[in-house]
């Protein structure tokens, strides 16, 4: 069964996401894809859009590998005030910055292609790349206009030094130098896809700070591949991290979170990204056919101030949820396993729940159960920590590393009651907990069939407040 709400291709491999931009009504997605296989390989840019964030419409490649050159990822930015001289006022260019991966030198550089077709067609830039240094680690641009200076600003991986590269441009074509970031934080792979970006703190538009992510592809909580970020400041040519704890925080606990970036130009102003839900770990190994890969659900980042510092929050987007289909209310839970109503069955759903530890050692939800099969979700009193279950999930043989169980701190206060919401479809599972504080992204691969849902308490009596299940899609 394929995700409800979560995009994948109709066929071959998917990985990182690149050029998200809102343009003339249309979100796009672009992405990392092999048109000839379900492995990775012959990397080239896959294409696809959405009015919603929901539902999307795949197109036709964009950027199509060549005998000599691999598409790496990159980003999109609309250049309305043709700086490029790409396009005109009235028809702005699309321009996408990419890494131009030389497959005869192994040298990676910067090259730009531009559509003034709302992205059906792109035409390579004949000065293509428009940046290098000789280096066969240099990816992954992020292009975005800083308003404070008045030009564009990349942000580009040395991967292997552990270094974000700061540029800046007048034009997109012409780059210069202005700073380097790192090593910092995780260090124990290779750094890819940064993104640097300006984000609200606590709710308040006119209080900003800046965050640098950056995608590292050994050594996250869950094992292999993870995201961590900076909370900092950035004057136009430095980003200025904020000293430990708050450097090099990761982003999301789960196994299947990489890559994410931002789109530019969202209507709302929201800072919105989407992550491949993936591990490099096993990505190649997933029992999927005939594509292999899918994106996260869109989610929006601010800054929350906890505990007397700057935290990220991030909140899910899927756009037109009917109301709520169940509900209960307050109950005690005591140690075991209470099954749902047979009504309440869903493969794709969103679950908010709120609930009191109590006495108990552990407690939670157990969703996607079936025989012999459930994803646990669940809160560990002792640990002080959220946890996703996923030893039992389904087919978990492919790989030896995918069927485990992976935390993230959550310490709760006396009284605090333990808030999720949970987005659940075919091949995943998505916590949030305390608001988006903290986030736990898991693929499962479930039997169709494994559609139940429980409540569980062990070592005592837990209390549910409340819980809701809203039904999406299908």
């Amino acid at each position: 069964m394929r995700p409800t709400f979560h995009f994948t291709p109709a066929r071959n491999w998917i990985n990182d996401p690149n050029g998200l931009v809102w343009y003339d009504g249309e979100y796009h997605l672009f992405f990392q894809y092999n048109p000839l296989g379900d492995d990775w390989g012959n990397m080239s840019w896959g294409h696809a859009v959405s009015h919603d964030l929901t539902t999307w419409e795949e197109l036709p490649v964009a950027l199509e590998h060549t005998p000599t050159e691999a598409v790496f990822s990159g980003s999109v930015v609309v250049d309305r005030a043709n700086t490029s001289g790409l396009g005109t006022s009235e028809t702005p260019a699309m321009v996408a910055v990419y890494t131009s991966h030389d497959l005869l030198t192994g040298h990676q550089g910067q090259s730009v292609a531009w559509s003034t077709d709302n992205g059906r067609t792109w035409t390579r830039h004949p000065k293509n790349p428009v940046l290098e240094i000789g280096s066969t680690d240099f990816r992954d641009p992020k292009v975005s206009w800083y308003a404070g200076g008045g030009y564009w600003v990349m942000a580009v991986a040395l991967s292997t030094e552990h270094v974000v590269r700061l540029y800046r441009s007048d034009d997109l074509l012409a780059w210069t130098h202005l700073s380097d970031f790192g090593p910092a934080g995780s260090t124990a792979g290779i750094w890819e896809c940064p993104d640097l970006f300006p984000v609200a703190v606590d709710g308040d538009t006119d209080r900003t700070r800046w965050l640098l992510v950056v995608s590292v592809q050994e050594g996250a909580p869950a094992g292999g591949s993870g995201m961590q970020y900076f909370v900092g400041d950035f004057d136009g040519t430095t980003f200025t991290a904020d000293p430990a704890p708050g450097s090099g925080t990761w982003v999301d606990y789960g196994a299947d979170y990489y890559a994410a970036v931002s789109f530019n130009d969202d209507p709302h102003a929201r800072r919105l990204l989407i992550a491949w839900m993936s591990n490099w770990d096993y990505a190649k190994d997933v029992p999927t056919r005939p594509y292999r890969g899918s994106m996260s659900a869109p989610r929006t980042y601010e800054l929350r101030t906890h505990r007397g510092r700057q935290v990220l929050v991030q909140r899910p987007v899927v756009e037109g949820l009917p109301a709520p289909v169940h509900t209960v209310t307050a109950r005690d839970l005591p140690d075991g396993v209470h099954p749902l109503p047979d009504s309440w069955r869903v493969t794709s759903a969103v679950l908010t729940a709120e609930l009191d530890p109590g006495t108990a050692s552990r407690c939670g939800l157990l969703v996607r159960v079936g025989t012999g099969e459930c994803t646990v979700v669940g809160y560990d009193a002792a640990k002080r920590a959220l946890y996703v279950d996923r030893t039992s999930s389904g087919d978990t043989c492919f790989h030896p590393d995918f069927g485990a169980v992976h935390s993230a701190p959550l310490g709760l206060d006396e009284g605090e009651p333990l808030v999720l919401e949970i987005h659940i479809d075919t091949t995943s599972v998505e916590v949030y907990a305390d608001g988006g504080r903290v986030v736990i992204t898991d693929q499962v691969f479930p039997s169709p069939t494994s559609d139940g849902i429980a409540l569980f308490a062990e070592g005592g009596t837990a209390n549910l407040h409340s819980l809701t299940v809203t039904r999406v899609g299908r």
